[in-house]
């Protein structure tokens, strides 16, 4: 009887090192899904807080100021934390037309509500993805827009 020659190779550690690999792109992932999750419920409060605003914009005798603090108020209901600082900026343009058919058109308003986005966990990998050292380096300029046709 002969032996064989080859002895079996201890596979001891290789789960830990295959996990050592995986964790950090699994961890990744997921804080991804988190941070895009976080970004798109800003968009959506953006959204609804522009067509908020272009609620109030249509109806007679109501000015800008009036407009421009429903828009601050439904932004901080929403809880977005600069919903009153000065980087958010409300553009209303009441002077826009919108088709209403057969060739018609009516006057309308338009809120503009652009919010710089910041992420929290993913910005120092964007800083490294991009090469940027400056704190604003991951801002995402969000905008929404809503027009409605002037009440009169």
């Amino acid at each position: 009887m002969s032996r064989p020659s080859r002895r079996r190779h201890s596979e001891r550690g290789a789960a830990l090192l295959e996990m050592a690999f995986a964790l950090p792109l699994l961890l990744l992932v997921c804080v991804g899904i988190l941070e895009f999750g976080r970004a798109y419920q800003t968009w959506q409060v953006l959204t609804n807080a522009a067509r908020e605003g272009a609620r109030i914009a249509v109806l007679p005798g109501m000015d800008d100021t009036a407009v421009r603090t429903r828009v601050r108020e439904y932004m901080a209901i929403g809880q977005l934390p600069k919903a009153n600082d000065a980087v958010v900026t409300i553009d209303i343009d009441r002077t826009r037309t919108v088709s209403i058919g057969s060739g018609n058109t009516a006057s309308a308003s338009r809120v503009n509500v652009n919010y710089p986005f910041d992420f929290v966990v993913l910005d120092p990998i964007a800083r490294l993805a991009t090469g940027r050292t400056t704190a604003n380096s991951s801002t995402l300029n969000m905008v929404a827009s809503a027009t409605m046709r002037n009440e009169s």
